[in-house]
């Protein structure tokens, strides 16, 4: 390999310290965060609109072109994909190079950390992506080898626990993502859909295939600025036994009606769910099937975004009135409301964008007894030292062999069986869209799995998500509907890894920092779609 940077997190805690040298930090857009680039020539990429990607590709971070900010020595704040511009300033690539495609793949797949070696992968009972559970906690930190002709191999630290593969890879490759030919940076659009990634052991992989998309560069930014949302307040209660499910019913008739008769309407800012049963959505409200569930622990939940505290405030007393007002049996109550923040988007020039640079001294903090290399900096820790931390801190050795998964085969055709059996997934959200990925164990299984996954099979499986209770009479049906009229899907081919990205548009009651739902981000939702039963043609 010719000139490479590596990139990797390299904190641990100790007395001694190893000069790294300068930290370059991010960029501000105006009074807000130029978080995605969007725009393009390609109809306009900001966060809900189609043909983009799901999200600002430094997660949470605020930056200007990244090879402009390390040119010039300026102030950004490193995060999420910082390591890309660490790459471009280290490997002195240009603007128009097609290898910043290869190094944004890298700082993408390093993104979410542990996600890449198994964390939020490992799923009991599944033949393919089942280890134990100390292998989970022998998480490493992946790293990045990148070298100046583009070549990407992604790693974690010899003999760790986790799983780095190509299954873990695709997962974090989809991750977050809209529209994968057009995966948006503010230094450039990046096409995924080609992608490939090849096991060189077994904890390094071979990454290829990230390309520039048809569009250069995007011309304007997304820029977001905190706005005030609204006052939520929140109320739950359990019930125990016989009929617990009825009681949670009648506890939340009587909620709606005591506030209804205070404000007239306001009920319709309330949603409700039984945690255990159906707070996730995975299926409908149903009445008649009730009494011939065997439930006996039932925590009734109800969420309220609403225009004025006041209204909050009133929600909450109505709830706490479940104690001496309610059916028989309740308890646990816990209420709660806050202020909402919202963050508007804005599409801004690349010209409006203000940033400085400032170049900081970093040190790494060492262990003791840590061999330090002084010609490149590396720090260097003896499985002995391993050894005696990890009993320090009560862990036990890990053994790192794991099972050999089995080899996948083809689908059974012309029978029911639940993509969970066939597939994996991942769901990643931004603001109000969700997006989560189908990969095939056998990966010539997509074909057929692709006639099946089409849009109106994606809005059956997520219709659930738009319920208002648990308990829905024929208006909150009628406000379902309407609020179904507004969800698009999009269903993406990724051809270099055998899989499909669907996104689903304005199905997450608003995002991540309004939802009423109790998973705000929907990351429940891939597991949800796993259970759902197919029936795959020859």
């Amino acid at each position: 390999m010719a000139h490479s940077s590596t990139l990797k997190d390299s904190s641990v805690s100790g007395a001694a310290a190893i000069d790294v040298g300068a930290g370059i930090t991010g960029a501000v857009a105006n009074d807000g965060a130029a978080e995605e680039a969007a725009g393009c020539s390609a109809g306009g990429c900001s966060t809900a609109a189609p043909g983009g990607a799901l999200h600002g590709e430094g997660d949470g971070g605020t930056h200007a072109g990244a090879t402009e900010a390390h040119g010039g020595a300026a102030h950004t704040d490193g995060d999420g994909d910082a390591d890309d511009q660490g790459t471009v300033y280290e490997l002195g690539w240009n603007w128009n190079d097609k290898e910043l495609a290869q190094g944004t793949l890298a700082s993408h797949l390093l993104e979410c950390g542990c996600q890449l070696t198994g964390g939020y992968f490992m799923h009991p009972g599944d033949a393919y992506r089942e280890f134990s559970f100390e292998q989970l906690l022998d998480l490493s930190l992946p790293y990045a080898e990148v070298s100046y002709g583009g070549e990407v191999i992604v790693g974690k630290a010899d003999g760790s626990g986790g799983l780095l593969s190509h299954s873990t890879c695709a997962e974090q490759l989809l991750y977050e993502v809209g529209d994968p030919s057009n995966y948006i940076t503010p230094d450039l659009v990046v096409d995924f859909c080609d992608v490939q990634f090849h096991q060189i052991s077994k904890d390094k992989v071979h990454c290829e295939g990230a390309k520039p998309s048809n569009t250069c560069h995007p011309e304007k930014l997304l820029q977001l600025s905190p706005t005030e949302g609204g006052w939520k307040g929140w109320g739950e209660i359990s019930y125990g036994g016989h009929g617990c499910l009825k009681r949670a019913q009648a506890a939340e008739y009587l909620v709606r009606s005591w506030i209804g008769e205070r404000y007239p309407g306001i009920d319709e800012k309330i949603v409700s769910y039984v945690i255990g049963y159906d707070s996730l959505k995975a299926v409908g409200g149903d009445k008649d099937g009730y009494s011939s569930k065997q439930v006996r622990d039932a925590r009734l939940r109800m969420d309220g975004l609403f225009e004025l505290e006041e209204h909050a405030i009133q929600f909450i007393e109505e709830f706490i009135a479940l104690y001496t007002n309610g059916p028989a049996g309740g308890g646990g109550i816990s209420t709660g409301q806050r202020k909402e923040i919202i963050l508007q988007k804005m599409l801004v020039d690349r010209e409006n964008i203000f940033w400085q640079v400032q170049a900081n001294k970093a040190s790494i903090p060492c262990l003791p007894n840590q061999a330090i290399d002084s010609e490149e900096g590396q720090v260097h820790i003896s499985q002995a030292q391993r050894n005696r931390t990890s009993r320090a801190m009560g862990i036990q050795h890990v053994d790192t062999s794991m099972r050999t998964p089995p080899s996948p085969v083809p689908a059974s055709p012309g029978k029911k069986i639940a993509l969970y059996h066939i597939a994996h997934s991942r769901a990643g959200d931004k603001g109000n869209d969700i997006n989560f990925s189908i990969i095939p164990h056998f990966p010539g299984d997509i074909g057929r799995i692709r006639a099946v996954i089409t849009s109106d099979w994606v809005k059956n499986a997520v219709l659930p998500l738009l319920d208002l209770s648990s308990f829905p009479d024929e208006q909150a049906i009628g406000r379902q509907i309407n609020l179904f009229e507004l969800v698009s899907i999009e269903i993406y081919d990724v051809p270099g890894i055998s899989s499909l990205n669907v996104v689903v548009r304005n199905i997450l009651d608003g995002g991540v920092n309004c939802s009423r739902r109790i998973d705000r981000h929907g990351k429940t939702l891939s597991d949800l779609i796993l259970c759902q039963e197919v029936i795959l043609p020859p």
